[in-house]
């Protein structure tokens, strides 16, 4: 964890740091070689302040307290490590409600504070269509988990993605499908916000290429409270594997369940929600055997690992994918930041794209001109609840 720690925040001061850490001969020379060298010098008086918007209400609560729970832990290892520009990192939270409305009242809220640095915003890629003309007018670093693959090349130069996307989600799940498992008869099911009509246009893309083309794509809203329909379709229509794009976790377990139910053996890989915790709670039995692909999975590489550890110890459960991009996208913007030497937006914007190699738990990251910062992902297995690593799948495109 201290190796990633000086990985991320190592940098020169360049810029006089806003109120915290006069820049003298001895403390420029410190931060040069690195702010874990330099903890005693923090100030508490002052802050560098962090917006952060998560749903705390709504059907993805549980999930939006675990992106709280990450970003506190970076926290945690970022105010340890000397700060930022020598202040302590200070968060502030607004509940978006698991809602496109919502989403946009909790940013305008962080937003008009006047003084915080930067963003975490959502992971949910329809709720990040709709703040994104705010975050351009606020003209501030963001840092967002939506998946869809528009969201960095719309012209938002202030969003930074910490999560692959679907791009290379797609291409990692039909070719697992084809090669690995040996199916060919593919059934789609897919929410029908911009992340899961995105994806399943991606998906089909996919295994057009691979010579297949889907049996059945069957899209649904948000929070449909019942998959009958969406099942027997797929049991009639001889498709020997299914592939899932589900938004929400309780529209993944409620899928679940009615598949067993009524008798549906296809195998199933499953978009990252497939594996996010409340998504095997809520499913219980009803996922066990099921591949997915993630962003996150503890035994991935040795910072999942030591993050995983960690969390377990906070905060007395397992970490998920909602929480380690947070935990990643506050690392990035802070070691953005004192690289930077200053809280300047372009400067700040500059220095995370030029971020390059950074180690993080949910991989190397490599940021591209368009702001997105991996490009490849996990592919996982359910074993009776337990996630299992089944193998790691990277793209250089």
């Amino acid at each position: 964890m201290r190796d990633m720690a000086a990985e991320a925040f190592h940098g020169t001061v360049t810029a006089t740091p806003p109120r915290c850490l006069p820049v003298t001969r001895r403390t420029a020379m410190l931060a040069a070689c690195s702010v874990l060298a330099v903890p005693k010098i923090v100030r508490a008086t002052e802050t560098t302040k962090i917006g952060q918007m998560a749903p705390l209400t709504g059907p993805a609560a549980e999930a939006g307290q675990r992106q709280v729970n990450g970003a506190k832990q970076a926290v945690e290892v970022i105010n340890a490590a000397g700060g930022v520009l020598g202040c302590p990192v200070e968060l502030f939270v607004e509940d978006d409600q698991s809602t496109n409305s919502g989403g946009v009242l909790a940013f305008s809220r962080l937003a008009a504070r006047g003084d915080l640095v930067g963003f975490l915003a959502s992971q949910r890629s329809t709720l990040l269509h709709a703040i994104a003309p705010d975050v351009q007018k606020i003209a501030k670093p963001t840092i967002m988990g939506g998946t869809d693959p528009t969201l960095t090349h719309l012209g938002y130069r202030w969003m930074f993605r910490i999560r692959p996307n679907d791009r290379y989600s797609a291409r990692v799940i039909a070719d697992f499908g084809t090669t690995a498992l040996k199916k060919w008869n593919w059934a789609i099911i897919h929410s029908t916000d911009a992340f899961g009509s995105s994806a399943v246009r991606t998906l089909a893309d996919a295994l057009d290429k691979l010579g297949t083309k889907p049996v059945l794509t069957q899209g649904y809203a948000n929070q449909q409270p019942d998959f009958t329909a969406a099942v027997l379709a797929i049991k009639q229509s001889g498709a020997d594997v299914i592939c899932s794009y589900c938004t929400f976790e309780n529209n993944v377990a409620l899928f679940a369940r009615q598949l067993r139910q009524l008798g549906v053996g296809a195998a199933w890989i499953g978009s990252p929600t497939i594996s996010y915790a409340t998504s095997l709670k809520l499913a219980g039995n009803a996922l066990h055997g099921t591949y997915g692909v993630t962003n996150f999975v503890a035994d991935a590489n040795s910072e999942a690992r030591g993050f995983a550890d960690r969390y377990q110890q906070l905060y007395k459960e397992k970490a998920d994918p909602s929480s380690a991009w947070t935990y990643d996208g506050l690392l990035i913007l802070a070691g953005a930041i004192n690289k930077a030497g200053s809280t300047d937006p372009e400067k700040v914007r500059n220095a995370v794209l030029a971020t390059q190699g950074f180690k993080g738990v949910e991989g190397e990251y490599r940021f591209d001109e368009n702001g997105d910062g991996l490009h490849g992902y996990n592919i996982v297995r359910d074993e009776n609840g337990r996630i299992v690593f089944n193998g790691h799948v990277e793209f250089t495109d």
